[in-house]
C-alpha cells in the first residue's frame, strides 16, 4: 500500500494564529479572542451556535505551538433542573464529543490530538464531525428535553 502523502503534509501541532487560518480555509468563520480569564481562544460557529476551541498541551521547546486542542459549546440553562438521563442518554448513544453539565451550563466538548502528526483531511474530518455532533445535539434537546422533563415532572430548562 502506498501513501501518496508525506510527513511534510503533515500537521504536528498548531498555533492559535493557525488555528484561525485553518478554519477558515474550511470554510468557518473563526475570530481569535480572549475569554474572561485573559485565556487566548479562537470562535467559531455553525448553523447560529457559537462554540469555542481551546488549545490544550503545548509543544515541547516550541511555546507557541500546541498538540492539542478542544471543541466546546456552552448553553445556559435557566430555570428548572435538567435530567440527567438527558446527558447519559447522548452519551451512551455517541461517540467522539462528551456533553456534561456543570455550573449552570450544559457542555458539549471533543478533543483533537495532533501527536505524531496527522494530514489536513483528517483535522477537516475532525471539523466535520464536530459540526454533526453540534447540529444533532440541538435537535436532540429540542426533541429529548420536553420528554425527559414531563418524565421527571421537572419544569423544563
Amino acid at each position: 500500500m502506498s501513501d501518496k502523502n508525506n510527513a511534510a503534509d503533515l500537521v504536528g501541532g498548531v498555533t492559535v494564529e493557525s488555528l484561525r487560518d485553518l478554519i477558515q480555509k474550511f470554510g468557518y468563520r473563526a475570530e481569535i479572542i480572549a475569554d474572561a480569564k485573559g485565556v487566548t481562544l479562537v470562535r467559531s460557529s455553525t448553523s447560529g451556535v457559537i462554540f469555542d476551541i481551546r488549545l490544550g498541551n503545548r509543544i515541547a521547546g516550541d511555546q507557541s505551538a500546541y498538540a492539542d486542542f478542544t471543541f466546546l459549546a456552552l448553553f445556559r440553562v435557566q430555570g428548572g433542573e435538567l435530567p440527567l438521563t438527558l446527558l447519559n442518554g447522548w452519551n451512551n448513544a455517541r461517540r467522539f464529543g462528551r456533553l456534561h453539565f456543570d455550573q449552570g451550563f450544559l457542555m458539549l466538548d471533543m478533543d483533537v490530538s495532533l501527536v505524531g502528526g496527522v494530514h489536513a483531511a483528517h483535522l477537516r474530518a475532525q471539523f466535520e464531525i464536530w459540526d454533526q455532533l453540534l447540529q444533532g445535539l440541538v435537535a436532540y434537546l429540542r426533541s429529548e428535553l420536553p420528554r425527559a422533563t414531563a418524565a421527571t415532572g421537572a419544569e423544563a430548562a
